[in-house]
């Protein structure tokens, strides 16, 4: 990859790699270092990476160091990681769409949360969440339909948000 292609590919996908990671920890400066350190190991490997296959290179670099600081964060801080979906109330005062959706998706596993992300909000096809992932095609699809499955018991029907 040459420098130029390394600056365009900074150009087309650092807002929607900003937007990725920001969905999962919801702080924008470790989002932002996040980001940061990905491209920082893609220069790196600058030489070693075409350029048809950066994008998909920085969402797995991306998605492996925010595994890593997630799990760090967890042992520095101790905090609960049981995730039970509580389920939507529909006497709640709050119906802000975007604001259930994201508690929604904060009560996934993070795996779930990143394969339901990458396929219906980034749009990528099952074989390239699999390559992101390190995980096969089918245990792709069984993730997201478990993470759609929970997402909808957890929203109930759209008449309940609404």
């Amino acid at each position: 990859m040459t420098v130029n292609e390394y600056n365009t590919t900074v150009d087309l996908y650092s807002d929607n790699l900003y937007r990725f990671i920001l969905k999962h920890i919801k702080d924008k400066d470790i989002a932002n270092d996040i980001v940061q350190d990905t491209y920082e190991k893609l220069w790196l490997k600058v030489n070693d990476t075409e350029s048809t296959n950066a994008k998909s290179y920085m969402y797995t670099t991306a998605y492996r160091t925010l595994i890593d600081y997630t799990r760090r964060a967890k042992k520095q801080e101790g905090f609960d990681t049981d995730k039970h979906p509580e389920g939507f109330e529909t006497g709640e005062s709050n119906h802000d769409l975007k604001a259930i959706l994201n508690r929604a998706l904060d009560t996934l596993p993070e795996i779930q949360k990143a394969v339901i992300l990458l396929r219906d909000y980034e749009g990528y096809e099952y074989k390239e969440i699999a390559e992101i992932t390190d995980l096969s095609e089918s245990q792709v699809k069984v993730y997201i339909f478990r993470a759609r499955q929970s997402l909808k018991n957890y929203i109930g029907t759209i008449e309940a948000v609404l």
